[in-house]
């Protein structure tokens, strides 16, 4: 396996794999349903949201049909971003290519598992109140924003 492909299918296990660890944890050895909210630090709770949207609650799906569509969705961008890095020969491309397909897919396995994705980070400040997110979702944003970034670099600095 090249360098890049195995550099890339790393990145995509660690996001999944840590993802899912940190959500059974909360879920099963934490009991984050039974015994509520914890607070982390005077700007962060710890809190179980079940998001059966996309991204900060858009497009909520409150039947199979727009549960299952929603799976399908992520599973196909995953398998579509996995052949753009698969043939990627930039780092930084594959990079952030990987934390999307990792976040896709980790959401994806909620969706599929429970019905809807599980949230659990509450960032807030005073009355000032951020929306409840996960790792998946962190890396996703990451990676779209890294390819938001290097779609705008000059095109001579875009080929290393």
């Amino acid at each position: 396996m090249a360098p890049m492909r195995r550099f890339g299918l790393t990145v995509v296990l660690i996001v999944f794999l840590a993802d899912q660890a940190l959500k059974l944890w909360l879920l099963f050895g934490a009991g984050l349903a039974e015994n509520g909210p914890f607070e982390l630090a005077p700007f962060m709770t710890i809190v179980l949201a079940w998001n059966r949207g996309i991204s900060y609650g858009l497009f909520q799906q409150g039947t199979d049909l727009g549960r299952w569509l929603l799976v399908a969705v992520s599973f196909v961008a995953a398998v579509w971003l996995w052949r753009w890095m698969w043939r990627e020969r930039r780092r930084f491309t594959v990079l952030n290519l990987a934390l999307i397909i990792g976040g896709a897919l980790g959401n994806g396995v909620d969706r599929a598992l429970y019905g809807a994705v599980v949230d659990f980070v509450h960032l807030h400040w005073g009355s000032f109140s951020w929306y409840i997110f996960n790792i998946a979702d962190v890396a996703i944003v990451v990676g779209v924003l890294g390819l938001m970034y290097e779609s705008f670099r000059p095109r001579a600095e875009n080929t290393a």
